[in-house]
Formats: C-alpha cells, structure tokens, sequence
C-alpha cells in the first residue's frame, strides 16, 4: 500500500487471492529493497485506553471527543464492537500486506512504523497494540507470530471463493529465517469446517528446508464437489510446529431462481412504490455510487479498512470506512457464512457497495449489516437493513446485486440468501418509514 493508492491498492483493487507478491516492482532496480512504514491500516479507538492516562497534565482528549460523538449518534453501545471488528479487518490486511513481502523473491526485509498506535499525526490508530503497548483483545501475539514470525508457512492460491465444481488448489511454500536450516521435515495440511470438523488432510514430501524464502514444499488439490451447501472453510498447513492458515468459502456454483413473490430492483420507479403500499415485497439493491450525499453517498466503500486516518486523508485516500459490524446468526446470512466481521467472502460485496445514512431514515433501524463509520462522524450507517412502507416490507442492500451478476459468485449468493430470508417468516421488520424516505435514498 503507498500514500493515496486508495482502491487501486492490490487488497482493494484485486479479487481475494494470495498468489501475488511485488517482484516486479523491486526487480525493477537491482538493489536491495526494504519495505517502509508498512501496515498504517486503522482500527477504531478502544475507548477503554481513555482510563490509562493519569495526572492532571495527560489526558485522551481525542477519545473522549470520538466518544461523544458516538453517544450523540445514539451508538454508545456500539464503541467496544466496532474496535473488535475493525480489528478483525485491520489483523486481515495486516496478514494479506505481511505474506505478499514474505512471498517476494530477492526481498530485503520489512519495516514496520509500529506495533503499538501513533497518537499525533490527526490520531493514527495504526497499531494492534494501543499507545501503552497493551493488547486491544482481537489478535493475539500468537495468531501474529503465525503470518510475522522467523518460520511461516505460505500458501499461493489463485482464489479464495470457490464453486464448489471446482478443485481447490495451493501452492505451499516457505519463509524460513531461523538461525538453523530444517532437517527431514514432513509439512501437513487440514481442510476443516468452522465447527473444527477436518474433512481433508495430508502430508507433503520429507525435505529439509534452507535459510530462505520462496522455498516450494509441494503442492495441495482437492475437489469440493462434497460441498452441496454454502461453508466457510479453513486451509492449514504445519510445518514443524509452524503454523499458519487461511479462510476460503465455497459456494453452490447455481444462478438461483429468484421467488415470485418476491421484486428485486435496483429502481423506485411508481409500479415498485405501489406494490409495496399494498403489502407487496421488494428487494431493494441500487447501483454503485447512486445514494445522494445527503444520504450516505460521500462515504466511499472498498474492502480494506482506513489507511493512517481521514484526518489526513479525506477525499484523496478512501476507503472512508471500518468494515461491517453484523450478527453472523441473523436469519438473512444463513446461506452466506459470515463472522461477526468483514473477511474476504465481503470484498465483492464492499466494492460494489453503498453506505446509507440510517438516521436520515429513522434512528430507531437496527440493520442487518452495518457499516463501521470513521470516528471523525461516527455516522449510523447500514449496508443492509429492513423496513415497513405502507402494508409492504423492504429488505434495502446498499450492495449492488444485480450488474453482472453472471460472473459475481458472491454476489448471485448473497441475493440468494437475502431472498431466501424474505419469503420466510422472519422477514418481519419492525421500524415503518415513510416511503419518501426510502425515495431520498437515491439520487
């Protein structure tokens, strides 16, 4: 990631894979490269560090103003959850940035601004440590040392998602930078559910392994026809007691038959408005960059969290944004596998998504997915949610869902599993609006 690369940078830009690495660019000059100031991707503060400070002279004032702001959004609730799965994301670009350089050929090395947080600079919460080198509870020294240790097992893989028609295939490779080269080492892997159920495993050829990097170990293929239903899944390999993994995400490779009863638009045109006055259903799923300003439109979505912070940044480096915060056992993601935070099965999603302004709509909306706002507005912003218009019901997903769906997996699954949930019923919103606010949504 450089200074105001903003969605052209490789995590947002590129679908998720970890077959990349930036030789191309360091073979450029033939001269030892180290990268610099790498990892400044934000989390939102851990308002309980505010209690750290003593004496008359220090003080958090910049958390307590973050605070307040949250408090008078109505979200006070909310600060511990956010910090968590921002976290959540910030430990996920940190490991995507770390084991691109650690897959580097000729890569001189890495240098970090910190481990700990920056408070000058417009308050950069850059670290996964807070200003007093403390834990901030959504990464442990130990899931670290998996993907930033002297031994780490790497895995190239072409894709992340997957149809389950398809094989899933890695390369296992390693970065090995211990005092001592490894003698006769078996490397292993494990296919495994959520649950921890393993459904595949096994081992690679004995080798010894040299000081280096980009060290080949063998390679992993196994079809995923088993997989009738959406899973999320866990990739890992061991290496002598070094262990690192990955999540990937099969799903049903099917162009789904969208209900009946059911109308899925990206318009508010006056036949979608009367069908909902008279109790109709609809789904709505506008186009990208189509929410007016007023509404959510300024806050520009990719899947990475804030680099450095938007006190420097705004408007030259988006995204403007900390993920998504939602409820992994909320019937309407029953067929999309999630976690409380967003990981890589929401990249399509975040670049092809909308932020909508819950307050502008009613403050009492609790939305299915919401969106993580920078502390500088601490705005209620939803990505997902659902309303009474009238005698109708309407699911609004600010994803795009519809514009080449045919070549979006995740997307034909997420509408899937969004219609699935409305012909059930749960889909039973408890928040009535005025259909004109729903008009003010778009432009």
């Amino acid at each position: 990631y450089w200074w105001f690369a903003g969605l052209e940078s490789y995590i947002n830009k590129h679908a998720p894979s970890t077959d990349y690495d930036w030789y191309e660019i360091i073979n450029q000059r033939q001269i030892p490269h180290i990268a610099h100031e790498i990892g400044n991707w934000c989390v939102y503060p851990n308002f309980k560090e505010i209690d750290k400070y003593e004496g008359c002279a220090v003080r958090a004032r910049n958390f307590e103003v973050f605070r307040e702001m949250l408090a008078d959004n109505g979200m006070s609730h909310l600060g511990e959850d956010f910090l968590q799965a921002s976290g959540k994301l910030q430990a996920i670009c940190w490991k995507a940035e770390l084991e691109a350089e650690l897959r580097t050929p000729d890569f001189a090395g890495f240098q970090m601004l910190s481990l700990s947080d920056f408070p000058g600079q417009g308050t950069a919460l850059v670290g996964i440590l807070d200003a007093f080198w403390e834990q901030k509870g959504y990464i442990t020294p130990a899931e670290f040392n998996r993907f930033a240790g002297k031994t780490v097992p790497l895995a190239r893989m072409k894709r992340l998602i997957f149809p389950n028609n398809a094989n899933f295939e890695a390369e296992i490779e390693i970065a090995h930078f211990d005092r001592e080269p490894l003698k006769s080492v078996v490397p292993s892997w494990t296919l495994s559910r959520t649950s921890g159920e393993i459904v595949a495993f096994g081992n690679l050829p004995q080798q010894d392994i040299p000081i280096g990097n980009c060290i080949r170990l063998g390679d992993v293929r196994y079809p995923l026809k088993e997989f009738a239903e959406p899973e999320q899944l866990k990739f890992t390999v061991n290496v002598n007691g070094h262990i690192n993994d990955w999540d990937i995400w099969v799903y049903p490779d099917t162009e789904h038959t969208l209900p009946r009863d059911i109308v899925v638009t990206d318009t508010l045109d006056s036949r979608t408005i009367k069908l909902l006055k008279n109790g109709g259903k609809v789904l709505f799923t506008p186009r990208k960059g189509a929410i007016s300003k007023e509404m959510g439109g300024e806050v520009t979505l990719g899947f990475s969290t804030i680099f450095w912070n938007t006190g420097w940044t705004l408007h030259l480096q988006p995204p403007y944004a900390f993920g998504i915060l939602t409820d992994p056992e909320h019937p309407a993601l029953r067929l999309f596998p999630t976690e409380f935070h967003q990981n890589y099965q929401w990249w399509d999603a975040m670049l092809h998504g909308n932020a909508v302004k819950l307050a502008e709509i009613d403050p009492q909306i609790q939305p299915i997915v919401r969106i993580v706002d920078d502390w500088f507005q601490n705005w209620s912003l939803g990505l997902i949610f659902e309303a009474r218009v009238g005698k109708g019901k309407i699911l609004v997903c600010g994803v795009d869902l519809l514009s080449d769906r045919e070549n979006r997996l995740e997307a034909r699954q997420l509408l899937h599993s969004l219609t699935s949930y409305m012909e059930t019923e749960d889909f039973d919103p408890r928040i009535t609006v005025d259909i004109e606010k729903i008009k003010a949504i778009v432009r």
